[in-house]
């Protein structure tokens, strides 16, 4: 009886493994599909210590190229020599998000100025609209090196070629700067088309998370969407509004991973922004100063300080609005930035105490 059992559980353990089986393009194919819907960075970890075979294939340059954004959500926390190498092979498979979100690490927090800046003109040549964006925000201040290495006109280029490709900030900061003339000629019509195309993919973005909405999510995500219909429906209710231009009150659209990640960064390492360094107002963002008075600051208040126009416009209607209060040596020196009332942003020079509103 007992040698009768030892045979059959033989045979079962003698059945071959269906997984092995399968031809080795099909599993390829399946992870070059799943490792671009990762929602975070175990989804993608899980599959490297489930078995040698699978690691050997998530490996390969055709996944590693299609690796998605969220997979390179790492908290600032756990950045390890492990976490850049992982973004190093990614970058090697010629990965955009890979190439994008290594050149803002290495630039800001790791203050290697010349990879950061060529990985991310790298995802630019591949039409990344962030990583254009977020060299068009280098040239305008010179960041990584002195006043006199701005590029006015250099930044306005690449704000219009990241603005082609439907960046919502980028669109902001280009009718901006036609609006004040700001490297580029005036044409304050035109600046006005751009602001009002970038509330419009606001708003759209806005009814897609709500259409996208499903019931089983958990019960904050359900008054946020009916936060959502209430807003477009014309139903008052207090809370954030990105959208006063149309009179819509919407949340904020989601923060890109990287910018999350130089946030908790900085904040983590104050020691990081010594000499007065400081970070974008806007929660946002995450960029700090790679130099002394880089940023420029709220002519009204002057007491937050945004990396871009672009930043300032989102702050001023996500709090700062409500915030702004006027200094008094500053008194019959404001005026009107052409978004709801939203002030202009001066430049203080170090060693001056005050300076003309622009």
């Amino acid at each position: 009886m007992i040698t009768a059992q030892r045979k059959r559980l033989r045979k079962i353990s003698e059945k071959p493994d269906l997984f092995d089986q399968l031809p080795d393009d099909l599993v390829l194919y399946i992870l070059f599909k799943l490792s671009s819907s990762a929602s975070c960075p175990s989804d993608f970890i899980n599959i490297l210590i489930t078995c040698k075979r699978l690691k050997q294939f998530a490996l390969d340059p055709l996944v590693l190229s299609r690796v998605g954004v969220k997979t390179f959500a790492v908290k600032a926390e756990r950045w390890s020599d492990s976490a850049h190498q992982f973004l190093k092979q990614c970058v090697n498979a010629g990965n955009r998000e890979a190439l994008y979100t290594l050149g803002m690490i290495r630039f800001y927090c790791l203050q290697n100025r010349g990879s950061g800046a060529s990985l991310m003109a790298k995802a630019a040549i591949k039409s990344h609209a962030s990583a254009l964006y977020s060299l068009a925000v280098i040239q305008f201040n010179g960041s990584g090196g002195s006043k006199n290495d701005k590029n006015l006109r250099a930044g306005v280029a690449l704000c219009a070629r990241a603005a082609v490709l439907g960046h919502i900030d980028a669109l902001r900061e280009l009718g901006h700067c036609l609006q004040d003339g700001y490297g580029v000629s005036q044409d304050i019509v035109q600046g006005r088309r751009f602001l009002v195309q970038a509330n419009a993919k606001e708003l759209a973005l806005s009814l897609r998370s709500m259409l996208t909405w499903k019931p089983q999510q958990q019960h904050v995500d359900e008054q946020q969407n009916l936060h959502y219909a209430c807003s477009v429906m014309g139903t008052t209710i207090t809370g954030c509004p990105l959208l006063s231009d149309f009179g819509c009150n919407v949340p904020a659209r989601e923060v890109h991973p990287v910018n999350e990640f130089l946030k908790e960064w900085f904040e983590s390492r104050p020691g990081m922004l010594d000499h007065g360094l400081r970070l974008c107002s806007h929660s946002g963002c995450g960029r700090p100063e790679t130099r002394p008075r880089e940023f420029r600051r709220c002519s009204v208040c002057g007491t937050v300080n945004y990396c871009s126009r672009g930043c300032q416009a989102l702050d001023w209607k996500l709090r700062h609005k409500v915030e702004c209060v006027p200094m008094e040596q500053w008194q019959g020196a404001l005026e009107d930035g052409g978004d709801n009332g939203i002030g202009g942003m001066v430049e203080i020079e170090e060693g001056e105490d005050v300076a003309l509103v622009e």
